[in-house]
C-alpha cells in the first residue's frame, strides 16, 4: 500500500484482544512495508559497518606503504558512502510510508468503529477519550511501527558486525560480542518503570483533554453562570499534572538515555585498552586496531535503535491498548441483520411502552423524564445501545435488520445534533429521497434569518448555500443550529422521522411556524416528535402521553389538556399544589404574557392573513384552553 493509494477499500478485521495483539495484527497486515523497509535497513546499516573495514585497510596500507591496496579502501570506502546514502534515503521513504499507512489504517478502524456505534460511543466512552485515542494515540502506534523495521535491521546489522569481527580478529571480536549484549540489554530492568510512568503522563493527558473538550463544549453555558474561572482552574490544576508527570516520565528516559552513552564508552575505552596491549606484543596489527575501534563506534549508532524501539514500544503498547478498547465495543444487537429489509411501510410500534405511532400521521409524544424520552427515540431508530425488545415498523423488527438499511428506514435526531464544519450546501447534501428540495426544508424550519447570519459572516459567499459553517456550528446560536439541524433532517425525507424536541432553544412565534412547515414538509409521512411544546402538540394528529415509561393516555392535545391531570402538568409545568393554568412558582397564568398580549388585541389584527395570523390563531386557541380550565376549576 502506497500513501496515493489511501484509504484503504477494506481497512480489515482487527484483533483486539489486547494492545500487543493489536500492534502484531497491524505489523502483519503490512508485511510488505516492513520487509521492503527492513531490505533497506540492512543495505544502510551494512554500508555503515563497512566503513570501519575500509579504514583499517586504508590504514594498513600507509603502513604497509601500498598504493594498490590503498586504492582498494578508497574504492570501498567509496562504495560503502553510496550505499549508505541509497539505503538512508529509501529506507526513510519505506520507514514514514509504514507509518502513515498504519495510522491511516488505525483511523479508519476507529472512524468505522464511531459510524456503527453512533451516539452510543461517547455513552460507553468519554469524548475527550474518543479524541485522544484517533490523535496522539494513533501517532504513536504508527511510530512503532515505523521504527519496528529499522530496529530489526540494526539487531541483524549488529549480529553480521560481531560475527566479522570474531572471524576477523578474534582476540578483540570475543570482547566485541560479549560486551555488546550488556550494552543493549542494561536497560531493560527501567523499562517497566519508565512504562508507568509513560502510563501515567498518558492518563492525565487525556483527563486533561476530556476536560478541555468539555469546556469548549459547554463554554456558552459556563459564560452564562459565571463558571469560566472554576473550569479554567481546573483545567489549570489538570494541566500542571500532566507537566509533573511528563517532566517524571523524561527524567528516565533521561536516565536511559545516559546509560545507553556510558556503557559504549566504557567498552570502547577497555576495548582500545586491551587493543594497545595487543599491538605492543605484536599479536594485532595497527590496522586491525583501527579497524575493531572504529566498527565498535560505528555501532553505536545501530543501538541508538534498540533505545528508540524500547521507548516506541513503551508509548505506544498503552496506545494500541486504548485503541482495542475502542474497537472492541460493539452493539447490542447484531448490526448485520439476521433478515433482508424488503419494502418497508406500516405503522411503528414500540412493545416496551406501548406507543403507537400510525404511518403517515404527525404523532407527538409528551413524556415527564427526558432520559426516558431520550433513551425511547434511540430505541425508535433500530439496533438501541442498550439489549431490549425491538421496535417495530409494519410488524418487521428494526433490530433484526441490516443496519444501514435500518436507518435507511428510520431517521432520529437527537437532542444535541451535530453541524460539521462546510459549506450550507455540503451540510444538506445527505442521503435524501428527492422528494424535499433544501430551500423548501430551510422555509420550512424557519432559517431566513441563519441564512442571513451565514452570509453576513462569510465575506466571500453571495448564495446561502455557500456560506460556510463553522466547527459545530458554534457561530450560531442553538435555536439556529436545531433549525439547520431540522431542516438537514426534512431534506432526507425518510419513511419515519423521530424528532426529539426539535424546537427547545426556539422562541414561541417562530416555533408556531415551524409547527406548521413541519407538518406540510411531512404530510403522508410518519412522523414522531418528542416534544412538550403546546404549539407543537396542537399540530400533530396524535398526541401520546407516557407516564413511568409506559403509555398513559392517548388523544389531541384539547383532549388531553382537559381529561389527563399528569398530561396537563407536563404541558403547562405545574406542580401538585397549582391551579390549572397557573404557575407553581408565581401563582400567575402559565400561558406566556406576550398570549395574553395578542389575546386583549383587536380581533382583526388576528385575522390577517400569513404566518403571523398563524401565529395569533394559535396563541388564541392556547389562551383560550387555559381560560376553560380555569373556569372549569372554579366551578369544581
Amino acid at each position: 500500500m502506497q500513501i496515493q493509494d489511501l484509504p484503504y477499500p477494506d481497512p480489515g478485521v482487527p484483533d483486539t484482544r489486547s494492545g500487543s495483539r493489536f500492534l502484531w495484527w497491524l505489523f502483519r497486515n503490512q508485511l510488505g512495508g516492513q520487509v521492503k523497509a527492513l531490505a533497506w535497513g540492512l543495505l544502510h546499516f551494512t554500508c555503515v559497518a563497512a566503513l570501519p573495514f575500509c579504514v583499517g585497510v586504508a590504514v594498513q596500507a600507509v603502513v604497509d606503504r601500498s598504493g594498490s591496496q590503498l586504492a582498494l579502501a578508497g574504492g570501498l570506502l567509496a562504495l560503502a558512502c553510496a550505499g549508505s546514502a541509497v539505503g538512508d534515503t529509501f529506507l526513510h521513504r519505506a520507514a514514514v510510508t509504514n507509518w502513515i499507512t498504519a495510522a491511516a489504517r488505525v483511523q479508519q478502524l476507529l472512524a468505522r468503529k464511531a459510524a456503527r456505534l453512533g451516539s452510543a460511543l461517547t455513552r460507553r466512552v468519554a469524548a475527550g477519550e474518543v479524541v485522544a485515542v484517533s490523535t496522539g494515540d494513533v501517532e504513536k502506534i504508527g511510530w512503532f511501527v515505523e521504527a519496528l523495521s529499522r530496529f530489526t535491521a540494526a539487531v541483524v546489522t549488529v549480529v553480521l558486525v560481531c560475527a566479522a569481527l570474531l572471524i576477523h580478529q578474534p582476540a578483540l571480536g570475543v570482547v566485541v560480542a560479549a560486551g555488546l549484549p550488556v550494552v543493549a540489554l542494561a536497560v531493560l530492568p527501567l523499562l517497566p518503570r519508565a512504562t508507568r510512568r509513560a502510563d501515567v503522563q498518558r492518563e492525565k493527558a487525556g483527563r486533561a483533554t476530556e476536560l478541555a473538550s468539555d469546556t469548549v463544549a459547554g463554554l456558552r453555558v459556563l459564560r452564562g453562570i459565571g463558571g469560566e474561572e472554576l473550569f479554567l482552574d481546573r483545567y489549570r490544576d489538570a494541566s500542571q499534572e500532566v507537566r509533573h508527570a511528563a517532566v517524571r516520565s523524561a527524567r528516565m528516559w533521561a536516565l536511559i538515555s545516559a546509560i545507553q552513552v556510558l556503557l559504549p564508552g566504557l567498552l570502547l575505552v577497555g576495548l582500545v585498552w586491551y587493543g594497545v596491549h595487543l599491538a605492543r606484543q605484536g599479536r594485532i596489527t595497527v590496522g586491525e586496531l583501527v579497524t575493531v575501534y572504529s566498527s565498535v563506534m560505528i555501532l553505536s549508532y545501530p543501538l541508538r535503535h534498540f533505545e528508540e524501539i524500547a521507548m516506541a514500544y513503551s508509548f505506544s503498547r498503552p496506545s494500541a491498548r486504548r485503541a482495542a478498547g475502542v474497537l472492541r465495543l460493539e452493539r447490542a444487537t447484531d448490526s448485520t441483520g439476521t433478515r433482508t429489509a424488503g419494502a418497508l411501510c406500516g405503522d411503528l410500534h414500540d412493545p416496551q411502552t406501548g406507543l403507537l405511532a400510525p404511518a403517515g400521521q404527525l404523532t407527538a409524544v409528551v413524556c415527564g423524564d427526558p432520559d426516558i424520552a431520550g433513551r425511547l427515540a434511540e430505541r425508535l431508530g433500530g439496533h438501541p445501545s442498550q439489549q431490549g425488545t425491538s421496535v417495530l415498523l409494519g410488524g418487521v423488527p428494526l433490530d433484526e435488520l441490516p443496519l444501514d438499511d435500518a436507518r435507511s428506514a428510520v431517521l432520529v435526531q437527537d437532542k444535541d445534533p451535530v453541524l460539521l464544519s462546510g459549506t450550507l450546501r455540503e451540510l444538506l447534501d445527505v442521503p435524501a429521497s428527492g422528494e424535499v428540495e433544501p430551500r423548501r426544508a430551510l422555509a420550512a424550519a424557519q432559517c431566513d434569518d441563519v441564512l442571513a447570519a451565514l452570509v453576513q459572516g462569510s465575506l466571500d459567499a453571495d448564495d446561502p448555500m455557500d456560506a460556510r459553517i463553522t466547527e459545530r456550528g458554534r457561530s450560531l446560536s442553538g435555536g439556529q443550529r436545531q433549525r439547520l439541524a431540522l431542516a438537514r433532517s426534512l431534506v432526507t425525507d425518510p419513511q419515519v422521522l423521530v424528532l426529539d424536541e426539535p424546537t427547545s432553544a426556539v422562541d414561541s412565534h417562530t416555533e408556531a411556524r415551524i409547527a406548521a412547515g413541519l407538518r406540510e414538509v411531512r404530510a403522508g409521512r410518519t412522523t414522531v416528535v418528542f416534544t412538550s411544546s403546546p404549539l407543537l402538540l396542537d399540530r400533530a394528529d396524535r398526541v401520546v402521553f407516557l407516564h413511568e415509561g409506559e403509555v398513559a393516555a392517548t388523544g389531541t392535545h384539547r383532549e388531553l389538556v382537559l381529561s389527563e391531570l399528569r398530561y396537563r402538568a407536563v404541558v403547562t409545568r405545574e406542580t401538585d399544589g397549582a391551579a390549572p393554568g397557573r404557575s407553581a412558582r408565581s401563582g400567575h397564568s402559565a400561558v406566556p404574557a406576550d398570549v395574553h398580549r395578542e389575546d386583549a388585541r383587536p380581533a382583526g389584527r388576528a385575522q390577517d392573513d400569513g404566518p403571523r395570523a398563524d401565529v395569533l390563531r394559535a396563541e388564541l386557541i392556547e389562551a383560550d384552553v387555559m381560560r376553560k380550565l380555569e373556569e372549569i376549576e372554579e366551578k369544581a
